[in-house]
């Protein structure tokens, strides 16, 4: 290995790209930094996700805790929940700017307290709505956006959702998808 290719001076995304297809997904109020600790300490390899952190509570100020995390977490991509484009853009300005390898879209939570808040799951039925956001993300960071979602929601059929919802979110700039291969 170079030492431009070395582990510590390997850009981001590359080394996001490399671990990402093995990763531990993320709990709410579970997946906190020393349970992250905890699975990088079982394998290096795998890409970490912290619990979905709301983009309201980040922009507001009264869970910038949330984003702690160790140098030994890394890769690590936060997970952000919301709707609003101008929310997102900045929950993910600060994501950045506290050093995560990724900033993931949470699309595919099927919580009903979730949902009510109009984020996760539910975002699916608005692929315009989640474009949007992600436009808005992608245009506040240079860190990559992705996006977590699922086959589909209650009664869509996948084999219509789920190709019009990759094509229009990634239109607007998202290139990796994390698919939980069942509805919500």
């Amino acid at each position: 290995m170079t030492q431009e290719s070395s582990p510590v001076t390997e850009p981001r995304q590359k080394k996001v790209e490399r671990h990402a297809r093995l990763s531990v997904a993320p709990m709410m109020d579970w997946t906190d930094r020393h349970c992250r600790y905890l699975h990088r300490l079982l394998s290096r390899e795998a890409l970490l996700y912290t619990e979905m952190v709301t983009a309201p509570a980040l922009v507001r100020g009264g869970a910038m805790h949330l984003l702690d995390h160790a140098p030994e977490e890394h890769p690590v991509a936060l997970q952000l929940g919301g709707s609003d484009p101008e929310e997102l853009a900045e929950a993910a300005r600060l994501g950045a700017e506290a050093g995560y390898d990724e900033i993931n879209l949470n699309c595919g939570c099927p919580s009903d307290r979730v949902q009510s808040g109009t984020f996760g799951a539910v975002l699916m039925t608005d692929p315009g709505r989640v474009a949007d956001c992600c436009a808005a993300m992608i245009a506040a960071t240079d860190v990559e956006v992705t996006v977590k979602c699922r086959i589909g929601v209650d009664d869509q059929d996948p084999e219509e959702v789920l190709p019009e919802f990759l094509a229009r979110v990634g239109a607007a700039g998202v290139g990796r998808f994390t698919i939980h291969a069942r509805k919500a």
